[in-house]
């Protein structure tokens, strides 16, 4: 019984099929983590600013993406949106869209915290030197929040390429969506197959995310000394 459950891996074009969809969450937690990035970091700089009228709508898109579970925003992008404004949406593109947006939300949080984090004496060296605000963030400020933003930005990356396995819930043929149709095939003919196909995905998610969470405690013990 064991061995024709585990064998369902390796018959046909099954263990490749998991792959792919392993490429498939890959390329859009990925693709969502390059623009959280770039994106986290602009906002992140400017919810630094005093300025109440900047700080509140950041605030609040931040809370939104706090608050409301990332499934939620899901449907309403996939289904409601598209309904309602005649659009046609993919489900990789939507996948993209809120993915990214989330990424950018947190990001800039982390950004933020860490510029804020710094001692005031930065800023006030920086001016007493003449530097403008773009080279006071340029020279000063960013290279130093750099090393408190890298442990929470990985362990960001790795809790976005977790959560892509809601986006079987939208139709997104990534490596659990493709999991359930191969049990789905064969779970009569082996009844083990969804302990052997799960075990595997959780596997391959495993590999990807341990080293990063590795990474990331590593380096905040390394720097915290």
């Amino acid at each position: 019984m064991l061995n024709s459950g585990i064998s369902v891996l390796f018959e046909g074009v099954n263990l490749e099929r998991l792959l792919l969809g392993l490429l498939v969450t890959l390329r859009v937690a990925l693709i969502a983590v390059v623009i959280s990035i770039v994106m986290g970091i602009l906002i992140g700089i400017i919810r630094t600013s005093k300025n109440k009228f900047v700080q509140i709508p950041f605030k609040l898109y931040l809370e939104l993406f706090r608050i409301i579970p990332i499934l939620v925003w899901l449907f309403v992008i996939y289904y409601v949106i598209p309904a309602n404004f005649d659009l046609n949406l993919s489900a990789e593109v939507v996948a993209l869209i809120v993915f990214s947006l989330w990424g950018t939300a947190e990001m800039s949080d982390i950004v933020r915290g860490a510029i804020i984090s710094l001692p005031k004496h930065q800023t006030e060296s920086s001016k007493a030197l003449g530097l403008s605000v773009a080279q006071m963030y340029r020279y000063v400020l960013i290279p130093q929040a750099t090393k408190r933003c890298i442990p929470p930005m990985i362990n960001l990356i790795t809790r976005m390429i977790k959560t892509t396995a809601l986006l079987t819930m939208i139709g997104v043929v990534e490596v659990i969506k493709v999991g359930q149709q191969i049990i789905e095939v064969n779970n009569l003919e082996h009844p083990t197959i969804s302990f052997w196909i799960y075990g595997f995905v959780f596997f391959l998610y495993f590999v990807i995310c341990f080293p990063l969470s590795r990474f990331s405690r590593k380096l905040e013990r390394k720097w915290a000394t």
